[in-house]
């Protein structure tokens, strides 16, 4: 078994790849429903709230609100941990390339495209369709995506030497992008050196692997 995490750029068609990952891989593809479905099973309180909002200077004094989040985000990477440790699985956004790195049976990748590509394919979208809203709402994700990683993890969001595999889609299409990360993730037990460590050792608790396990068996993985 084996699990491939896709961190993504807004408009690079990353979530496109994850998907044709998944559906070539015959896994299941894991996102942010996935993770608010295992929160509601704990009680927790949807994440989108604090992952759509950047850190500001007064939020560093604020107790309550800075505990809510650790006990939110330590939930977070309990629950990608456990959902690696199911295996065979596409992981899609949500930091998981921070929570599962140096593991060797994970192939973390990265989706990028220049800006202008990424502007141009909102322009064409029904949804946006003006160039200077197009741009706005990429900057913006950017500056959230950023924001994310580097105050929860501590990590730089875009650094190529925190993935196993970078891919361009200005360049690259969608279904070769796919195919290339594939590849990669099949020749992922040939690769790993013994004695690395591997998902299995991940220790997760064992109510909250019964959870992931109930959740991913309700929704059937891709068919290759």
């Amino acid at each position: 078994m084996s699990v491939v995490t896709i961190s993504r750029q807004f408009g690079s068609l990353g979530s496109v790849v994850a998907e044709k990952t998944a559906q070539m891989l015959g896994y299941h593809l894991t996102d942010k429903s996935t993770i608010e479905e295992i929160f509601r099973d704990y009680g927790l309180p949807r994440l989108e709230g604090e992952y759509d909002s950047i850190p500001g200077f007064w939020d560093r004094f604020a107790v309550e609100k800075q505990n809510r989040r650790q006990t939110l985000f330590g939930m977070l990477n309990k629950s990608l941990c456990a959902i690696a440790q199911y295996g065979n699985v596409v992981i899609v956004g949500r930091g998981g390339f921070a929570v599962l790195a140096g593991l060797a049976d994970v192939l973390n990748v990265r989706i990028q495209a220049p800006m202008m590509a990424r502007v141009m394919r909102l322009v064409d979208s029904p949804s946006v369709g003006d160039p200077g809203l197009a741009e706005q709402l990429v900057q913006k994700n950017d500056q959230l995506q950023e924001s994310f990683i580097k105050s929860v993890y501590g990590l730089e969001w875009d650094a190529a030497g925190a993935f196993d595999l970078v891919i361009d889609t200005g360049k690259v299409t969608h279904d070769l992008a796919a195919d290339m990360i594939v590849r990669a993730t099949r020749a992922l037990p040939a690769t790993g050196t013994s004695g690395a460590r591997t998902t299995g050792d991940l220790g997760v608790d064992k109510v909250l692997l019964a959870a992931v396990d109930d959740v991913l068996t309700q929704a059937a993985p891709h068919p290759k």
